[in-house]
């Protein structure tokens, strides 16, 4: 073959060209050699699929679950039902049902309409941040397929972005363990960096049009200020975004950057003190006092050790090409994203906090990644290189090894159910146990044995991505049915029973806690209430409540049922 004729198979087999979007036609036919990067790019989409079809199976039996399965969702649609009564959930925790919300109101007011037409259902915020999840990985999928500039003086020559790659890099968003395990709780995080990751990419769309044409475009920058506020708003961590967006903005022209810096922070605080005016100041003290957590080294560090050994293709990728642009070409607003957004991971650190405090510089490592693998494939095919030979395998063995990267990042992360006869026999036949032994998580109770969990993953022993099953469901109605005996409402660490029965949500333990660790909660009430028995039932999951709640609880209160859900040893209580 002549080197023209390669570079034809191979534009043609990659539907790209490093100077035209259009694709060219083949024009000689395929050999071994140029069938290999197809056969290995399909098998890492079919790697990548199979996570999402795993992902759709996790989420569906979550919609279907009645009942809490992260030990915060009950409280989550708490503040839900809440804002569909016109009703704010930031209350003052001193009083009965010494409950308030420490999150921003974003996720939950989106999820009421869903409230009002089904009722306070837990699919409901479920289904909102799975579609979120969705939605970020096709921003992911969007920014790769557009490609990048090619360096400082050429920001007008751009070559379509490769469909395969911009797939893989969505879904490899999609395939990680973190994003798997949260992605369809009732929580709000994802849903925040859904807006944070649709506010950079519209932000690399504005900036690269302005600097195409020279013209200005206002309405898309404040579509990008109207996103990082309603990111902000969902939750408070997406300030680590927002200060990427403005370094950015500050690269690229400092005066225009304070501009619009100036208006934005203006409007985050008057929405801020609304609010806190509406609520009496209870706002800020469950939003932001509620939030100020100790921090644990040795948690941050496991986490980070964990994120890199889980991502490590990802990660390196995007990390080598941000150097690249730093030191060849110039910074872009994902390169500056995903070292801002690394940084900011050290908040996972937090008691309180956990994985999913990676999943903004997860969704900035894909994008950058698929762009580095982009920009080399660029620059191969428009290489002059020696001979014909060197061309062939160039244009053979580059996409074939970054096929094969995304290989091995399939392989880093796996993760499956198993709980299916067909599902089992696909972990085996990926050379993966069908099966783990983990131990119930038991707090108050004394320990018991590991048992087979139909559930594996590379994150090792985790409560979090095994689908809920029958009997967690009928576990669920056992210790609500036990509630139900007494006339009260349970003094209980999760929401759902109390939900399911219709009576009062009592307190939230980990805003309790934090509160209690500032300072800035007053227990005389609670403590008389728990004293004086005045709770038919007392549920323990994990012992979340500060010592002095859990010191009278121990002291009025005795266990009489032991119900295991969902990898955790309930402690149903009585009076003494």
């Amino acid at each position: 073959m002549q080197l023209h004729e390669i570079n034809t198979l191979w534009k043609a087999l990659l539907n790209t060209d490093a100077t035209t979007s259009a694709p060219v036609a083949p024009a000689a036919p395929r050999t071994a050699a140029a069938l290999l990067p197809r056969l290995l790019i399909g098998l890492a989409l079919a790697a990548f699929i199979g996570y999402l079809v795993v992902y759709v199976i996790y989420a569906v039996q979550l919609f279907r679950f009645p009942f809490d399965y992260d030990q915060g969702e009950g409280f989550e649609l708490m503040d839900t039902i809440l804002f569909s009564r016109g009703e704010w959930p930031y209350r003052d925790n001193d009083a009965y049902p010494f409950y308030s919300s420490n999150y921003p109101p974003l996720f939950h007011v989106v999820t009421v309409p869903l409230v009002w037409l089904f009722g306070p259902q837990y699919w409901t915020g479920r289904l909102v941040s799975f579609l979120g999840t969705l939605l970020t990985a096709a921003a992911i999928g969007y920014a790769v397929a557009r490609g990048q500039p090619r360096g400082r003086g050429h920001d007008h020559a751009r070559g379509r972005g490769r469909w395969w790659l911009a797939a893989l890099s969505g879904l490899a968003f999609l395939a990680s363990n973190y994003v798997y395990h949260v992605g369809p709780l009732f929580r709000q995080h994802m849903f925040m960096v859904m807006f944070e990751t649709l506010a950079v990419v519209l932000l690399a769309v504005v900036i690269e049009r302005e600097e195409s044409d020279g013209r200005r475009r206002t309405l898309g920058l404040l579509g990008v200020m109207a996103l990082l506020l309603a990111a902000g708003y969902t939750k408070q961590l997406a300030y680590a975004t927002v200060i990427a967006v403005f370094i950015f903005l500050f690269l690229r022209g400092p005066w225009r950057a304070i501009r619009w810096a100036v208006p934005f922070a203006l409007v985050t605080g008057l929405l801020f003190l609304g609010i806190n005016v509406a609520t009496n100041g209870q706002w800020m003290l469950n939003t932001i006092t509620a939030n100020l957590n100790p921090f644990v080294p040795g948690q941050a560090e496991g986490l980070f050790r964990q994120w890199f050994g889980l991502h490590t293709v990802l990660i390196v990728a995007a990390a080598l090409y941000a150097l690249y642009q730093l030191y060849a070409t110039r910074l872009s607003i994902y390169a500056i994203w995903f070292v801002v957004a690394t940084v900011n991971s050290v908040t996972a650190g937090k008691w309180g906090a956990g994985e999913s405090y990676f999943a903004t510089a997860i969704a900035a490592a894909c994008i950058l990644s698929g762009l580095a693998f982009d920009h080399l494939l660029n620059w191969s095919a428009g290489r002059r290189w020696r001979s014909p030979r060197a061309a062939t395998w160039a244009a053979v063995l580059l996409p074939s090894l970054i096929a094969l990267l995304y290989l091995w990042q399939a392989r880093l992360v796996f993760h499956m159910p198993t709980h299916t006869p067909a599902l089992a026999a696909m972990a085996r036949a990926l050379g993966q146990p069908d099966a783990v032994l983990i131990a119930p998580q038991t707090s108050c109770s004394l320990p018991r044995p590991p048992e087979v969990i139909p559930y594996v993953d590379a994150v090792g022993a985790t409560l979090l991505g095994r689908p809920p099953t029958a009997a967690d469901t009928l576990a669920g109605q056992q210790i609500a049915a036990l509630i139900a005996e007494g006339d009260t409402a349970a003094f209980s660490e999760d929401a759902g029973f109390n939900l399911y029965l219709g009576r009062d949500v009592v307190t939230n333990p980990t805003q309790l806690l934090n509160l209690y660790t500032n300072n800035a909660v007053d227990l005389t009430e609670m403590l008389a209430m728990l004293d004086a028995q005045a709770f038919d039932t007392v549920v323990l999951r994990a012992q979340f409540y500060p010592p002095p709640v859990l010191d009278v609880i121990g002291q009025r209160y005795e266990t009489t049922h032991l119900v295991q859900m969902n990898g955790f040893v309930y402690c149903v209580m009585r009076p003494r």
